[in-house]
């Protein structure tokens, strides 16, 4: 039996947001208004399921200035891509399986 899908990924805002963090190169990370333009979501909509990934330590969320202006940067942690790599091969799995 393959392995269960991961809730934490599953939501489906989250998995728009995993996929849209682990199409970028490891490393690579996305401005908070880049990522909220790119998901079509409200800036606490995105916040609220940022902190769900960054506390299961799939995310990282780095606050900084530029000059004076704040600014927040998004990237997928190596554990968050291993997350998603397994994620979706459960998923794989899983609708392989369907079609038997």
């Amino acid at each position: 039996m393959p392995e269960a899908l991961d809730p934490v990924i599953h939501a489906p805002a989250r998995l728009r947001l995993v996929a849209t963090l682990a199409a970028l190169a490891a490393g690579d990370e996305l401005s908070f208004p880049k990522l909220q333009k790119l998901l079509e979501m409200t800036a606490g909509n995105l916040s609220t399921h940022l902190r769900k990934l960054e506390d299961a330590g799939y995310v990282a969320v780095t606050k900084t200035h530029e000059g004076r202006t704040p600014a927040t940067y998004v990237a997928l942690t190596p554990r968050g891509r291993r997350a998603f790599d397994d994620y979706t091969e459960a998923l794989d799995a899983l609708l392989k399986g369907a079609g038997s």
